[in-house]
């Protein structure tokens, strides 16, 4: 059940980096083709209705477009209640790291918006 065209609530992005280490990262990228069907429905029951991750180097960078519905603390409290989820986040971090400057755990950090065209 997904919101009708142009009725996207908010956007968000987030930033996350890989273990620079080529092997690793096809590994992640390997995972990233067949993600576990527990974490998909997560993603979609959270209010997340689209959800892209680009990749460079060893850079994440998540775009998140989220329905009104959506809150960041209802999901990372799902989340810990969800031991599929749980695994698929403790598998992943054998090849994430922390950015610079996040707090202890903190995986996904959440980016400033600095500029907005609009046509």
């Amino acid at each position: 059940m997904g919101l009708p065209p142009g009725k996207i609530m908010k956007t968000y992005a987030l930033a996350l980096d890989l273990k620079d280490d080529p092997e690793l990262i096809r590994e992640y990228e390997s995972y990233h083709k067949r993600i576990w069907p527990e974490i998909t429905a997560s993603i979609k029951e959270s209010g997340i209705e689209h959800m892209q991750i680009y990749r460079t180097a060893n850079r994440l960078f998540m775009l998140m477009q989220v329905g009104e519905d959506f809150s960041f603390d209802k999901k990372a409290q799902a989340d810990n209640n969800n031991p599929k989820v749980q695994e698929w986040e403790n598998l992943m971090w054998k090849y994430q790291q922390a950015l610079p400057g996040a707090a202890p755990g903190e995986k996904w950090r959440l980016m400033e918006e600095i500029f907005s065209l609009e046509a």
